[in-house]
């Protein structure tokens, strides 16, 4: 049986952002080891702002392969492409994963919203079943009536 703590983590985005990353590597490389043969003048400003945009890429990429939502007995850990949050168990009211959503989204017990794209649509019945694990984490754990 699965671990109901186990980390969620895109499966199909995290291997082609990690494929474009590596693509972007090497040609941010081979841009910069080979441009200057093809000009007599400096290229040293041309070739920093390569190595800029490809580094750039390449951590854009690496930050979506890392895309992972952690749950543990207290509450679940989200890092989002751009947003990282810590949550209590109590602050999440639903989980929410129908058709036409590319990720599982949290509602909060403050009205706002937060998306986990550690469980992304691109995952298919994988995605699915993630999604209804960590709907019964929050049940679980969910506000206790005393």
């Amino acid at each position: 049986m699965t671990n109901p703590y186990a980390p969620f983590r895109p499966r199909f985005a995290r291997v082609v952002t990690l494929v474009i990353a590596a693509l972007i590597a090497a040609g941010t490389v081979a841009l910069v080891v080979v441009l200057p043969q093809f000009y007599t003048r400096s290229v040293v400003l041309d070739l920093v702002g390569i190595a800029l945009v490809g580094a750039f890429g390449v951590w854009f990429c690496w930050r979506q392969a890392t895309v992972v939502a952690v749950p543990d007995e207290h509450g679940l850990f989200v890092r989002n492409l751009v947003y990282t949050r810590r949550l209590e168990w109590a602050e999440i009211v639903l989980v929410r994963f129908g058709e036409g959503r590319p990720w599982a989204q949290l509602d909060l017990a403050d009205g706002d919203t937060l998306a986990v794209m550690g469980i992304q649509r691109a995952d298919g019945e994988h995605a699915r079943r993630e999604a209804a694990r960590l709907a019964a984490l929050v049940t679980a754990h969910g506000p206790r009536e005393d």
